[in-house]
């Protein structure tokens, strides 16, 4: 009993006298119990290979605090297709692509369902979002919604405007702080939520209560939604949940989200009927809201959105993508930072694509091949949602001729799959390499890569959460070089916090405050002739976007941010001595930076190495 109130209070600490008068009716009640029969709901069937069960809660107390790794490590030991017993609700674990496989394509109906959790009937409307609502016709409705309407291709490039405007935003901030240490976690998320918000939402919110960003709400619903409720396993002790205070905790989240969505809505609404005569030259510009309110409005489908069901897809829309795209860039960075070499050869392929461009345009992204590689070894080594969301058997199956009963919670370890040394080679290593050669995807059916899902049920805002993060993440590395702080006193690669917090999403057990960043200014060098000088040299000028040599062999050098004052690159008016080491590359120093460019018929590429 003990276990069941200190699992259900995870993020709720219980009264200790109210904790021991619960004890004392439970331990009463089980007695009565165990006496009266064993409790063996499935002793008839041929269920998969089990590790020893405890009276009356059966394998919870196996739980831990990160059921992906604990799992994983019973799974060893028993097997890839794993039945335990979590109090009253049986379970599998599948923890092997071929598992998974023979799931998805001869059972995946009957493995299309999600359970209703305590936290979900309260925080989501009785389920009625897409994520974790019930199979049938009306989920398939909304999610044809979502997927035609919401999460389109073309509907996802129509708000790259917000994106270049929020992560040039982050940007500026992050040049504001060089050289000192920064809490990088604070400003992604921010980035994450503000975009987020401002394709859902139509622009950024606050909290409802005012305190902090919207997006602090979502990470907090995103925890309740994952949390321990006694209710899910033991029906008949639900009511353990609301002593606890759990049940208020998670109706105060409703009720914060409820109002705000409201408001929300509410605003929407009287747009709408200020311009009634929206052409359709301008839904580029409509964010979700105006998206469901014109599908309400229209009934072009065959189901009729309630504003419970547009108010629960909003929801979805906004935690899963934010939470989502600033989780995969957090630990993307925590990565990079500790493998110095993998970050060397990713920014020397981003500013080599980019050149000298003012802004990193996506199309630019499109030809970053080893940078999408370091990403999918991120959500290889750390999925975001490590279940991807429980699922639940419709009816009775055969799994690899084993029993499995209707209505049967599904924990699909993607963690274990996508580190299972069968199939990878040094699985517990960051190596975006095999990813060069290897050409799995997760938009097709990779069983043995499975970060967003699979199936029927699998995530429909991939192109979504991936569009800003492949973005944001291209722009820090552009830049900016990142380090260690307080190097020469002992912090080392090896002391960066890896550690996780257990959610619907793995974060990191505490933000990684201990980031220093610096500048990395990039230059363009054109010359009037294709031919590089053996020697010259160069006036720098602070005071003007484009900096010219004295000499014949005119050489000018700009830098894409030099024409904005506030980001001068050169402080002052300098002649420095321009050489070439070959016909086609040249270098040059300039007080602490070095600099290093390649010359093609037209322009001068270089960038500088330390700043």
């Amino acid at each position: 009993m003990n276990f069941l109130l200190k699992q259900s209070a995870y993020y709720y600490e219980p009264n200790p006298t109210l904790c021991l008068t619960i004890f004392g009716f439970i331990s009463i009640f089980l007695v009565l119990k165990i006496t009266r029969r064993n409790y063996k709901p499935n002793n008839n069937k041929n269920l998969p290979p089990s590790p020893p069960k405890l009276p009356f809660i059966g394998n919870l107390h196996q739980f831990g605090t990160l059921p992906h790794r604990s799992f994983h490590e019973l799974s060893n030991k028993h097997g890839p297709l794993m039945f335990l017993q979590l109090g009253q609700t049986p379970a599998i674990v599948v923890s092997s692509a071929e598992v998974a496989e023979e799931i998805i394509k001869k059972h995946d109906i009957a493995f299309s369902n999600k359970p209703q959790t305590t936290s979900g009937k309260i925080i989501l409307y009785g389920c009625s979002d897409v994520v974790f609502a019930p199979y049938g016709e009306e989920w398939r409705q909304k999610r044809k919604i979502c997927v035609l309407e919401l999460l389109s291709l073309k509907r996802v490039k129509s708000f790259k405007y917000i994106r270049e405007e929020e992560i040039m935003e982050l940007v500026d901030t992050i040049r504001a702080r060089k050289g000192f240490s920064i809490n990088i976690s604070e400003l992604i998320i921010a980035t994450s939520n503000n975009i987020v918000s401002r394709c859902v939402l139509g622009q950024k919110y606050d909290n409802p209560d005012g305190s902090g960003s919207f997006g602090e709400l979502g990470r907090k619903m995103m925890r309740e939604l994952a949390a321990f409720s006694v209710g899910d396993f033991f029906p008949f002790l639900g009511w353990l949940d609301f002593l606890t205070g759990q049940i208020q905790e998670f109706k105060a989240t409703f009720h914060a989200l409820d109002a705000f969505f409201d408001k929300v809505i509410e605003e929407h609404r009287r747009k709408m009927m200020k311009k009634e005569d929206v052409k359709k030259g301008q839904l580029d510009k409509m964010d979700f809201v105006d998206i469901l309110l014109q599908v309400q409005k229209d009934g072009v489908h065959d189901f009729q959105l309630t504003n419970d069901n547009l108010k629960a897809i909003l929801v979805d829309m906004f935690a899963g993508a934010s939470d989502t795209t600033s989780t995969l860039l957090e630990w993307t960075l925590a990565e990079l930072i500790k493998n110095p070499n993998t970050m060397k050869k990713v920014q020397e392929e981003v500013r080599k694509v980019v050149g000298c461009k003012s802004k990193i345009d996506e199309i630019d992204v499109n030809q970053m091949e080893y940078l999408k590689c370091v990403i999918k070894e991120t959500l290889r080594l750390h999925p975001p949602a490590p279940f991807l969301t429980p699922r639940e058997t419709l009816s009775d199956v055969k799994l690899k001729g084993f029993d499995i009963p209707s209505k049967t919670r599904v924990f699909i370890n993607a963690w274990a799959i996508q580190r299972d040394p069968k199939i990878w080679k040094n699985p517990e290593e960051f190596i975006p390499e095999r990813f060069e050669e290897n050409q799995v995807d997760f938009l097709r059916q990779d069983f043995h890569y499975v970060p967003f899902g699979f199936g029927r049920r699998g995530c429909a805002g991939i192109s979504l959460a991936l569009a800003s993060t492949e973005v944001i993440l291209a722009n820090l590395l552009y830049w900016f070089n990142w380090k260690l702080p307080n190097n020469s006193v002992g912090v080392t690669m090896k002391d960066i916090d890896m550690s996780e917090t257990y959610g619907l999403t793995i974060l990191f057990s505490s933000s990684p405050s201990v980031i220093v960043v610096f500048f990395a200014a990039v230059f363009c060098i054109s010359l009037s002739s294709p031919e590089v000088p053996s020697t010259s040299s160069f006036a720098a000028s602070a005071l003007s976007s484009e900096v010219s040599s004295p000499s014949s062999s005119a050489v000018s050098v700009s830098s894409p941010y030099s024409s904005r004052s506030q980001h001068r690159l050169l402080s002052s008016d300098t002649s420095v001595p321009f050489s070439s080491s070959s016909s086609r590359k040249f270098s040059f120093q300039y007080g602490n930076m070095e600099i290093v460019g390649a010359a093609n018929s037209h322009c001068y590429s270089c960038s500088v190495l330390q700043v």
